[in-house]
């Protein structure tokens, strides 16, 4: 007889991805089941990560060897998150110690273009990630703004647009950026156009519209990626912003003459809530596309007074809603990040899956990072999502199939009650209580 092999983390209980067992039997009910169906598979996930901010670098710079290595084991590491993902910012971001670019002011040429600045804290970070993740990490670079001379407002901040006589150069400083990296040894696969192109931020920011972005890509970036032999190495993503309007900024990209040849995906944020029926309208419009999940986290202005546990759920909500809707990536926002939820050069602070008190060298796993653990631990690479049914709105299910035919079934439970539940597969399966509050991984072949 199988087994169900489970992961729960359970906070009542101080257990974090405790294992047990549960044996599967006929089920011929029909009450209180989960219903899974192999044979309906979506598209292959790449994986989650996290974004090596500045922020998070120059925290986990500040710690001593051994919490170093502790703390990259804990989100990359097999025992760990097993992050298989990364985000890397071009210039500086809000979770950056300061505005910075890689040019000097006025510089048409490149010619002073360096990114010594990252290898201080970035890219040491990024090193050891690399040879601690027991696969290649896969990254994605997203820009906030251009230098300020090439912008409208003279200012790497409050939004304004790039200049029309800079974008040709502002092209080539992704492509140049990208082989710089490679030179060290980091592969770059994914390229946002533009973080949040529609925000005007008090911190790092550049507007554009839906077409303007498309006719950066086919006008000015592609043939600069082209020109430094990386247009088939790198794919091109726009938007990189909210879900409520992906689908409309999303089409009206792709209806721009020539561009939809040249963009191979969208990029989706989750701070206009959840608009789950807006990433499945992307994901089944474009079926030829990518939608990867960038960005999400637990702003300090709007809920910092959020328990841990309303965050940590909001985090699986979020994750198995995305999921479920077509997204093949899911990314969170800062690796680690201070106790004050910085350093940010704005005060825009929020929470993040590692909190470190650099002075006493000590760090905390957040209840978020155990709820992210149950979807980045046991969904491997190359899995692909499956239908689940649930027989009630107090379970939350999401179903995959990974590449050695193991299925992987994520249960959250987010109600004061227990939830019985039959997860159950043609008809076999198993019985079993989902506690309150809690959330399960089940696993089996």
């Amino acid at each position: 007889m199988r087994d169900i092999r489970i992961a729960e983390t359970d906070r009542n209980k101080d257990s974090y991805w405790k294992e047990s067992t549960v044996p599967f039997s006929v089920q011929d009910g029909e009450n209180n089941m989960v219903n899974i169906y192999p044979g309906h598979e979506g598209k292959k996930l790449h994986g989650f990560g996290g974004a090596f901010t500045e922020a998070a670098a120059h925290v986990y710079r500040g710690m001593s060897a051994g919490k170093k290595e502790e703390m990259i084991s804990s989100m990359f590491g097999r025992d760990g998150l097993a992050f298989n993902m990364g985000r890397i910012h071009m210039n500086s971001c809000d979770f950056a110690l300061g505005n910075y670019v890689y040019v000097e002011s006025g510089d048409k040429e490149l010619g002073t273009f360096n990114i010594e600045h990252d290898e201080k804290e970035i890219i040491p970070m990024i090193k050891d990630a690399m040879s601690t993740a027991e696969e290649d990490i896969e990254f994605i670079m997203s820009t906030w703004s251009p230098p300020a001379f090439m912008k409208t407002n003279g200012d790497m901040n409050h939004g304004g647009k790039l200049k029309a006589e800079y974008r040709d150069i502002w092209a080539a400083y992704y492509a140049r950026f990208i082989s710089e990296y490679a030179a060290r040894g980091i592969t770059i696969r994914y390229l946002n156009v533009q973080n949040e192109p529609a925000a005007t931020q008090e911190w790092d920011s550049c507007l554009y519209s839906a077409e303007e972005e498309a006719v950066f890509v086919r006008d000015h970036l592609y043939p600069a990626l082209r020109e430094a032999s990386l247009a088939d190495k790198v794919k091109i993503f726009v938007w990189d912003h909210n879900k409520d309007a992906a689908y409309i900024r999303f089409r009206d990209s792709l209806a721009v003459p020539g561009a939809e040849d040249l963009i191979s995906g969208c990029s989706l944020h989750w701070y206009t809530g959840d608009h789950f029926e807006t990433v499945k309208l992307v994901c089944d419009s474009y079926p030829d596309k990518e939608v990867f999940f960038t960005e999400g986290c637990i702003e300090y202005s709007l809920y910092g007074d959020s328990s841990d546990l309303s965050r940590a759920e909001r985090y699986a909500h979020d994750m198995i809603g995305n999921l479920n809707s077509g997204c093949t990536a899911v990314f969170d926002w800062n690796l680690a990040l201070d106790t004050t939820g910085g350093p940010n050069h704005v005060g825009n602070y929020c929470a993040a899956p590692i909190m470190c008190d650099v002075e006493k060298d000590v760090f905390e796993k957040q209840l978020l990072y155990y709820y992210i653990g149950h979807f980045s631990r046991y969904i491997r690479r190359g899995a692909v999502r499956i239908p689940s049914s649930r027989y009630t709105d107090r379970i939350e299910s999401a179903a995959f199939i990974n590449p050695d035919g193991e299925r992987v079934v994520v249960l959250l439970n987010k109600c004061d009650e227990d939830v019985p539940v039959v997860l159950r597969e043609e008809k076999e399966g198993a019985g079993m209580l989902i506690p309150a509050h809690s959330v399960r991984t089940c696993r089996y072949h």
